[in-house]
């Protein structure tokens, strides 16, 4: 659900988008060098959980992705009922859901299922804890400059950005009889080996970005597979329990992001990279043991197939259809063009691994002190929900996406006074200064992704929901990505290295201000409010 950019003191460099390859469905990455938001495999991998959200909040969306995320619409033959669905106990209910002691977890009554589903959330959140040692161990083991970090980071983002292609897999093939127990475990496996490599054998830069694209790639197909897990028990229940459902696993996740934030940092400085490492790669076996708690039949293509010709057939033709469909939706001007728009306004360049070399090269910043800008940050992340929410959500989309792009220009450029140090002659230290700093965009940041998830989920129409808008999703990480790699350009095109922060200023300037360069387009998006519905325009009438 996913990811914008935080500020750049959280140095995740994980997803394109955000990306954050190790990354939990809560990070998100805001560039302090302006106010857009980056989709990353956090918020990324946040954003189908913030959508559902937002429609529960009040928002009136056309489509709204938890209603088939990553189910496919092709037909899908099985041995019998796949799953069962959790039988929450819900207030103002009838029968046993009558019984106050059934009420235990938000409206649910507690079970295994409900336990694994929470168990995957949370590693999703504390699964940022390697996020800082990873770019510690790029800089202080390999010895690279802020180009090339910045360049291997991003890499590590690259498997957000196909993520409908997993629940593609999830949906249609099974592997030995299961399609959501066998892919939580094998990602769940993929996570503690990458980690584990990490560790212990990794000695290469080469080997480092592999190991960590396995983390990524095991990290987002979870996402995308238990995500499809809750879709499948919310379908046929009530607002309430679909509610109470993504809200506990919101919470589940923002959890463990605000302990990894709190660890991150410290560890780093106690363990050093490996060591955090090493206890990185516990969290993803977690996942492999609560995918047997999933109440999942054994299902096949086609049941009591004799041959399995019928079975290839019958996903060539599903696999045709579903690509129809999607080749329909995407090429009508009503969707296209504001899915361009929000490309472009992820697309600009980020001076984020420059700063972070200044910080902790120049200014002398601790991996402990990073820690807890990090976990303000987490905590200024949800205020930022709150703020939108209960103020900004009945603003129209385009005023929102231009107030919050020239407001954070303009406190995107207050880096200036910390490169120059200008800050201190204010009378306020550099680590006050980055404090504060990280704060106010970590808030903006999480405002101006809102409107983004809005208008993904307003963009989809009828029976393509699920794909659509992971393919939305999927556009907004590559946006964020070819950003990250355009920053990483201009780092070794204006020689900023990891001691040489001459021209460090100009290179933040022109960042910064690039971030304001999407904004002639802004007629592509829709001029409408969060709670009113935008209507696609087919092709032919345009």
């Amino acid at each position: 659900m996913l990811v914008h950019r935080l500020p750049v003191h959280w140095q995740q460099q994980h997803k394109p988008a955000s990306h954050s390859y190790y990354d939990s469905p809560t990070s998100a990455r805001l560039t302090a060098s302006s106010g857009r938001c980056r989709a990353i495999p956090g918020l990324k991998a946040q954003a189908p959980r913030m959508a559902s959200f937002l429609k529960r909040s009040g928002w009136k969306l056309s489509s709204a992705p938890e209603d088939d995320r990553h189910s496919s619409p092709m037909v899908q033959q099985e041995t019998g009922p796949e799953t069962a669905p959790l039988k929450p106990k819900l207030k103002g209910v009838s029968g046993d859901a009558a019984n106050p002691s059934t009420w235990r977890i938000m409206g649910l009554e507690p079970s295994p299922e409900l336990l694994a589903i929470s168990m995957v959330y949370f590693v999703q959140g504390i699964l940022g804890l390697a996020r800082l040692a990873v770019t510690y161990f790029y800089k202080d083991y390999f010895k690279l400059d802020p180009g090339t970090v910045a360049v291997l980071t991003s890499f590590g983002a690259a498997p957000w950005v196909v993520k409908p292609i997993y629940g593609f897999l999830s949906d249609t093939v099974p592997i030995f009889g299961y399609k959501r127990r066998s892919y939580l475990i094998l990602c769940g496996l993929c996570g503690a080996l990458s980690w584990s490599a990490m560790a212990t054998v990794v000695d290469s830069p080469t080997a480092a970005t592999a190991a960590v694209i396995l983390g990524s790639l095991g990290t987002a197909c979870s996402d995308v597979v238990v995500d499809s897990i809750v879709v499948e028990r919310s379908r046929d229940q009530g607002q309430d329990m679909a509610g109470s459902l993504q809200s506990l696993c919101w919470g589940s996740a923002a959890l463990g992001g605000v302990m990894s934030a709190y660890f991150s940092g410290s560890l780093v400085d106690a363990w050093g990279p490996r060591g955090v490492f090493a206890a990185t790669a516990v969290f993803p076996l977690i996942v492999s043991v609560a995918a047997l708690l999933i109440s999942e039949k054994p299902t096949s293509l086609v049941p009591g197939a004799k041959v399995q010709l019928p079975a290839v057939e019958g996903l060539r033709a599903s696999f045709l259809q579903q690509f129809q469909q999607l080749r329909e939706a995407v090429t009508q001007r009503s969707i296209i063009l504001p899915a361009l728009f929000v490309f472009l306004w992820q697309a600009t360049p980020t001076a984020d691994t420059a700063m972070f070399f200044f910080e902790t090269n120049k200014l002398g910043f601790t991996a402990e002190f990073l820690g807890r800008v990090r976990l303000a940050g987490a905590l200024a992340s949800l205020a930022g929900v709150a703020t939108y929410n209960g103020l900004l959500k009945q603003v129209p989309l385009r005023r929102m996406f231009l107030w919050t792009a020239c407001i954070g220009t303009v406190l995107g450029l207050t880096q200036l006074l910390l490169i120059t140090g200008v800050n201190k002659e204010l009378g306020l230290s550099n680590e006050l200064f980055v404090l504060g700093d990280s704060l106010v965009l970590t808030v903006l940041g999480q405002v101006s992704f809102m409107p983004v998830l809005v208008l993904a989920a307003q963009l989809c129409p009828e029976g393509v929901e699920a794909t659509l808008f992971a393919t939305l999703m999927s556009i907004l990480n590559g946006g964020a990505f070819v950003g990250s790699s355009g920053g990483a350009l201009l780092t070794k095109v204006f020689g900023v290295t990891s001691t040489n922060f001459d021209r460090l200023a100009p290179l933040v300037l022109l960042c910064t201000l690039s971030s304001l360069a999407p904004l002639p387009l802004l007629g592509l998006v829709p001029d409408t409010k969060p709670g009113e519905e935008y209507k696609l325009t087919d092709k032919d009438d345009e």
